[in-house]
C-alpha cells in the first residue's frame, strides 16, 4: 500500500524530484507513527526489510557492465575510487570527533560515499545499527543529495566544467542514482551517460567496501568463533555484474529488471519507515546532521579537485 502511494506521489506538483524510495520511507513514517502498525504486519514488514532489500541490492548489479566501468578510463575510476575512500574515512573520523554514534556515522559515510539508500541499507546489514538510525541516515542523505541534484547544474559554468568533466564530477559525489541522473542530463547527453556511468562504477564499490566492514567488525570482536558478516547478497551482486558483463541481454528484460529492483527497494524502505519511532530520531539531536552536511561537502569539494586536476 505504501509503496503504491509512494508510486503515485510522485505525480504530484513538487513532488517528482524525489524518488519513490525517498516518499516510501516518509510514509511509512507517518502511516507508524499517526495511525500505528498493526502487530499482525510485523512478519511482512520483517520480510520486507531484509529479504527483499538484499534481493534488490542484487537486481542492481544488472544496470552495471564491466566495460561502462572503462568508459569512463582510468583517471575516471581512480576520481570515484579516491573519493569514495576518502569520503568514507573523513565521515567516520568526523563522527567519532562530534560524538555521533559509530554506527550511525558508518551508515552516513556508506550513504554519501557509495550509492544513498541501497549503500545504507547494504552496509546496515554488518554494521547491525537500530532502524532509526538507518531512517535517520536515508533522510539526511536525500537533503543533501536533493540540494546537490538542484545546485551542481548551476556551478558547472562558474567552475569552467565541460560535459565530461561536470558528468564525472556529479557521478563521483551526488548521493542516489536518481538524483545523478536527474543533474547530470540537465547539462546535456555527454553529461549524463557520464554521470551515470561515474554513479554505477561507485554502485559496484558497494560489494568491496560491506566485504572489508564485515573484516573489520570481525576482527573487533570479541568472540574466538566469530566469523565475518558476508552476506549472500554481496556475492551475488557481483556474481551480477559478471553476468551482465558477459551475456547480451535484452534491453526489454533490463527494464524490467530495472524497474523490479526499484519496486522491491521501495518496499523495503517503507518497511523501514514502518519501523521508525519520530521520538527516537529527535533523540540523536543535529550532531548526525551536521556530520551528514559536512560529508555532503566533503564529497563534493574532494571530488571537484580531483577533477579539475585529472
Amino acid at each position: 500500500m505504501i509503496t503504491s502511494v509512494a508510486y503515485s506521489a510522485r505525480n504530484l506538483s513538487g513532488l517528482a524530484l524525489f524518488s519513490p524510495m525517498i516518499l516510501a520511507v516518509v510514509a511509512g513514517m507517518v502511516y507508524s507513527n499517526v495511525i500505528g502498525t498493526p502487530a499482525h504486519a510485523k512478519a511482512g514488514i520483517a520480510f520486507a526489510q531484509r529479504r527483499l532489500l538484499r534481493f534488490a541490492i542484487v537486481l542492481l548489479g544488472f544496470q552495471l557492465t564491466l566495460g561502462q566501468v572503462a568508459g569512463i578510463g582510468l583517471g575516471g575510476v581512480g576520481i570515484v575510487a579516491a573519493t569514495l575512500g576518502a569520503t568514507f574515512l573523513f565521515t567516520v573520523a568526523l563522527g567519532r570527533l562530534i560524538g555521533v554514534d559509530a554506527k550511525l556515522a558508518q551508515l552516513i559515510a556508506a550513504g554519501t560515499s557509495i550509492c544513498g539508500a541501497s549503500a545504507i541499507v547494504a552496509t546496515n546489514i554488518v554494521a547491525d545499527a537500530r532502524d532509526e538510525d538507518v531512517t535517520y541516515a536515508v533522510a539526511a542523505i536525500t537533503l543533501f543529495g536533493t540540494v546537490a541534484m538542484l545546485g551542481f547544474p548551476l556551478l558547472a559554468p562558474l567552475f569552467g566544467l565541460d560535459q565530461h568533466a561536470f558528468g564525472l564530477w556529479a557521478g563521483a559525489s551526488i548521493h542516489e542514482v536518481a538524483q545523478v541522473i536527474g543533474a547530470g542530463f540537465q547539462n546535456g547527453t555527454q553529461a549524463g551517460e557520464t554521470a551515470t556511468v561515474a554513479k554505477l562504477t561507485r554502485v559496484a564499490m558497494l560489494a568491496p567496501m560491506v566485504i572489508a566492514l564485515g573484516l573489520m567488525a570481525r576482527r573487533g570482536s570479541t568472540e574466538v568463533s566469530a566469523k565475518p558478516p558476508m552476506p549472500w547478497f554481496v556475492v551475488a551482486f557481483v556474481a551480477v555484474v559478471a553476468l551482465n558483463s558477459l551475456v547480451a541481454i535484452p534491453a526489454q528484460v533490463h527494464s524490467a529488471i530495472a524497474l523490479a529492483a526499484q519496486v522491491l527497494l521501495t518496499m523495503g524502505l517503507a518497511a523501514m519507515g514502518l519501523q521508525a519511532d519520530i521520538s527516537q530520531l529527535r533523540s540523536r539531536g543535529l550532531r548526525p546532521l551536521m556530520l551528514a552536511f559536512s560529508a555532503f561537502l566533503f564529497i563534493s569539494v574532494f571530488s571537484l579537485t580531483l577533477v579539475k586536476l585529472v
